[in-house]
């Protein structure tokens, strides 16, 4: 690897794709973009998966692609190279194209991240930061990298200290970034399931009854625990019901419990199902695990600030850093 690479470099032999492209067939290329997206991720990370994942992505939110592999340790280094994707949409000739950077960094070279990839972004349009290293965002170099961004995407589920992984994104929020966590993305199935509980009147008559809210929660979903937890708590709070939930671990996956006197909602994760139990009555959907592309298209399509997820998160951080103290 070299120790610099030119933002110049990149973008002329970008234009010399396109003038190739041009120069093949007669159906011509259409040039697609709405956003740039930059990925991060470390080498070790699934290369093949990785590209499958972009790739979807591009049909309904087509972007310059900015892909840089993270190499660990070692001297000052960067490299780089250019392609496309392309495809063609059914029943048309003419073929849609993206283009792709994809950057090869040293931790030594973090630093000069930021320079390099500003001049590549697409002008006047959002710039996604879709952070897919845990480790990167412990390094103080994460800062300067996310704040050339619109919207920066992490997953917490990740994280090995998960209230400090949420408190940090709370500070970021606080201090006017606009972040995204999957684990809260993972969430919206769990949302949408309780809502519709609720939809019934005479359950939704008995919503003031509520005065317990119980999450347990197993190997890689506390961060998802602590926001179900505040989400369910900040629903029962805009109807004058306030509780303090309670979370704690178990060896299941995922549950949430709300109950008061002889009223009780429980949903749990069980295989690819989600339960919804209403009293006696019980109830079963699918619920397969997201993959990422699932993920990865319901945040791009979310460019502006999210404020439920930013009221969950505020609370969920609160709830879990007094709980880590012994304060509740």
């Amino acid at each position: 690897m070299s120790a610099t690479v030119a933002p110049d470099t990149i973008l002329k032999e970008l234009a010399a794709l396109w003038t190739q492209e041009g120069k093949q067939g007669d159906a011509g290329v259409l040039r697609a973009c709405s956003l740039t997206l930059v990925v991060i991720a470390e080498a070790a990370d699934d290369a093949a998966a990785l590209g499958e994942t972009i790739a979807a992505l591009m049909p309904e939110h087509p972007a310059r692609t900015i892909l840089i592999r993270l190499q660990g340790d070692g001297e000052r280094a960067l490299s780089q190279r250019v392609y496309q994707q392309c495809w063609k949409p059914f029943g048309q000739r003419q073929q849609i194209c993206c283009e792709q950077i994809e950057i090869a960094a040293s931790d030594a070279a973090l630093a000069d991240l930021p320079p390099l990839i500003l001049p590549l972004a697409v002008p006047d349009l959002p710039v996604i930061l879709w952070c897919r290293s845990a480790r990167l965002m412990r390094r103080p170099e994460f800062a300067g990298i996310a704040r050339m961004a619109t919207k920066v995407v992490i997953d917490s589920a990740a994280a090995a200290d998960a209230i400090d992984a949420i408190r940090r994104i709370a500070d970021a929020v606080s201090s006017g970034g606009i972040l995204a966590d999957l684990a809260w993305t993972r969430l919206t199935r769990w949302r949408e399931t309780l809502a519709r509980v609720f939809e019934n009147r005479d359950t939704l008559a008995r919503l003031t009854e509520v005065d317990s809210v119980r999450v347990r929660f197993g190997p890689s979903y506390e961060t998802a625990a602590w926001y179900l937890a505040a989400w369910a708590a900040n629903a029962l709070a805009s109807v004058g019901q306030v509780v303090t939930p309670v979370v704690g671990r178990q060896d299941e996956s995922l549950r949430l419990e709300l109950s008061g006197g002889a009223f009780r909602v429980e949903l749990w994760r069980q295989d690819d199902r989600l339960v919804t139990v209403v009293n006696e009555q019980s109830n079963c959907t699918n619920l397969p695990r997201p993959a990422d592309y699932h993920l990865m298209r319901e945040e791009l399509g979310i460019m502006r600030r999210d404020a439920i997820f930013e009221d969950a998160l505020a609370s969920a951080a609160r709830l879990a850093v007094s709980s880590s103290s012994g304060q509740i």
